[in-house]
């Protein structure tokens, strides 16, 4: 039995849309931190690993922190492949450490988050975005320090254990090279830190969908999200799809108060994109 929160664990109410690309987040539960040893963040990417075998996940990126992770994954095989290995993952992670430190309850929040990502700028934006998040919160001064996120498996391609799809994120990026796209990914990294951008998005973890306005249109219609309560803002070219609280839980079955990155600013990088 995979579960750890119940005999049905709970998990983000979302569609299947072929070649759609998620930007998900799972908090451990009341944000304690449950992945605060390196074995246990070892542990979950092991598990991801499991779930990339069984099930043939996409995997774009990813990093795990002390009591969040991060993924970057596509809708690109089955129907149920992400809620599966999110079910396997979670599931066999929190069993693991309940058995170890005698605990009792829940060790992840009910449900994940899924955000859909439009290709493009908007995709690009959200892989640094994961690569950087231990740098945001101080704990490395650059991610090639943590061992436990996608950035070096980018930059250094693993013969074993292999958890990315290389060639299909070189594709997604906009490139027919994988040398090409890991020199691209390197420099969008080195600039952003040179520039100091580098806060907290809530767009990535509070948002159905990011990209342009004619996709989050699109999306709108796939996940049959009616326009009633939920709007998109942005202007230009950025946008997201958001929505009232009390919608919003309907939706995703996700209380906002686990998911919110506090001290949220706007992140505006496409320049440094569009010079790469």
């Amino acid at each position: 039995n995979d579960n750890i929160n119940g005999p049905h664990m709970a998990r983000a109410k979302r569609h299947y849309i072929p070649e759609q690309i998620w930007h998900i987040t799972h908090r451990c539960h009341k944000g304690e931190f449950l992945l605060k040893l390196a074995k246990d963040r070892r542990r979950w990417l092991q598990w991801l690993y499991q779930a990339r075998k069984r099930y043939g996940l996409t995997i774009l990126n990813y990093t795990v922190t002390s009591n969040h992770i991060h993924m970057l994954v596509m809708d690109d095989n089955l129907r149920d492949v992400i809620p599966k290995s999110m079910q396997l993952v979670a599931g066999r992670c929190g069993q693991e450490y309940n058995q170890r430190k005698k605990r009792k309850g829940a060790y992840w929040e009910d449900r994940y988050h899924a955000t859909a990502i439009e290709t493009g700028h908007h995709f690009l934006r959200s892989l640094v975005y994961i690569d950087l998040n231990m740098v945001r919160a101080g704990v490395v001064n650059h991610p090639s320090e943590w061992s436990f996120g996608g950035y070096n498996e980018i930059q250094r391609p693993r013969r074993k254990c292999v958890l990315i799809a290389y060639k299909k994120l070189a594709e997604l990026s906009g490139f027919d090279n994988y040398d090409r796209f890991r020199d691209s990914h390197k420099e969008w990294v080195e600039e952003l830190l040179k520039d100091g951008i580098n806060s907290r998005q809530s767009e990535w973890t509070e948002s159905i969908a990011v990209g342009s306005e004619s996709f989050i249109e699109e999306i709108k219609e796939k996940l049959n999200v009616r326009a009633k309560g939920r709007k998109a803002i942005g202007a230009g070219t950025a946008f997201q799809l958001r929505e009232p609280v009390s919608r919003y839980n309907a939706v995703f079955g996700i209380k906002k108060e686990d998911i919110g990155d506090e001290n949220s600013y706007s992140w505006d990088i496409n320049s440094v994109f569009s010079r790469g």
